[in-house]
């Protein structure tokens, strides 16, 4: 009885010595099961942050059998590629296998493999773009044996409704893509809706997104807006016909390098007036993109209505007060005024080289 109670002391002695050197061995090294996979990708964050003109890492780290592979590291083929919301379709941004590395469309000259390590396979992005923003999967190939890991690229910015000079509901879907890029932004994507109603954007009018689908972000439920008994969400009419759909659409934009402001002129201008303003002054006439991107970024507050390069007028207000915005922190939208009798101020912006 004595020799058996011993036996099992010892048992769990030894137990937990294992447990305890698991724990320890797990914090510092990946262990490759004899009959699993002898390639492993993991990368050490789900999600990276930066915004428009910075630099990110995209972090990917891959483990190899070394008994199954021998030393042969050049054999090794790291390819980068972008997910879209189309799971079939992939776009290509980078791919090394030894001293042959290629980059792709808009990241040659901007991507290259981090190389902290052998075992390294983390992509560098330089002077990020609106287009940059999404997920990325970080393949490595070595003979038979693959293995991928996703990340996550989210950029600091501001999203926007927007609709034309024609009026609401008259953009399908790729007008509503190219209206985007007229304002110096980009369609947004859902998370980057999802994100701006949870920062409070509250907005009754269905917009495009980037999968072709069409929603809209309510806070405050009432009846003209889904129903005054519904819960506060981002409501989803589905996806439409591209072509012959129109809505409104969600913008995205980010940090810009570069100057926004009011100009200071003399007299009250016309639309044409204004644009020239802006010329005289080295600038351009601003976006509207910009004036988000200000008074989201910036917290830019000026309680002056001027023209914007669209033919809108609107003004942005940081600290709410009387007889500018009394209630809320917003971008107040005037109109689309008469371009050739309505006077107004203007917003510019000025490019830094």
């Amino acid at each position: 009885m004595k020799s058996l109670l011993l036996l099992v002391l010892i048992s769990i002695c030894w137990a937990d010595h294992l447990s305890d050197n698991y724990t320890l061995d797990h914090d510092r090294v990946i262990h490759l099961q004899e009959n699993g996979p002898r390639l492993l990708v993991e990368a050490e964050q789900a999600k990276v942050f930066s915004h428009r003109g910075g630099n990110v890492t995209l972090p990917c780290k891959f483990y190899r059998d070394p008994t199954a592979f021998g030393s042969g590291i050049h054999k090794i083929r790291i390819k980068w590629t972008k997910l879209t919301s189309d799971y079939l379709k992939e776009v290509d941004v980078f791919v090394s296998m030894g001293y042959h590395k290629k980059t792709y469309g808009g990241y040659q000259g901007r991507v290259f493999l981090k190389g902290g390590s052998d075992n390294d396979a983390s992509l560098v992005i330089t002077d990020l773009t609106l287009e940059d923003y999404g997920r990325y999967k970080c393949e490595v190939i070595e003979g038979l044996e693959d293995d991928t890991a996703v990340v996550a690229l989210d950029l600091q910015g501001v999203v926007f409704p927007y609709f034309p000079r024609l009026g609401r509901y008259n953009l399908n879907f790729h007008e509503a893509q190219q209206a985007c890029l007229d304002q110096d932004a980009v369609i947004a994507s859902f998370d980057q809706l999802y994100d701006a109603w949870r920062g409070g954007l509250d907005w009754c009018n269905a917009g495009w997104l980037s999968d072709g689908s069409v929603q809209y972000p309510i806070t405050k439920p009432r009846e003209p807006c889904g129903g005054q008994n519904t819960v506060p969400g981002v409501r989803n009419y589905g996806f439409w016909d591209k072509d012959k759909s129109r809505y409104d659409v969600f913008c995205f934009t980010s940090n810009f390098n570069g100057r926004f402001y009011y100009l200071i002129h003399p007299t009250k201008l016309t639309y044409d007036e204004a644009v020239q303003a802006c010329l005289n002054d080295g600038a351009q006439i601003a976006k509207v993109g910009q004036i988000f991107a200000a008074w989201k970024l910036l917290g830019y507050d000026r309680c002056d209505v001027g023209w914007l390069a669209d033919g809108s007028v609107r003004y942005p207000i940081s600290r709410p007060r009387r007889r500018c915005s009394p209630t809320e922190a917003a971008v107040r939208f005037v109109g689309f005024p008469d371009k050739k009798h309505k006077l107004y101020g203007v917003y510019c912006f000025r490019a830094y080289n």
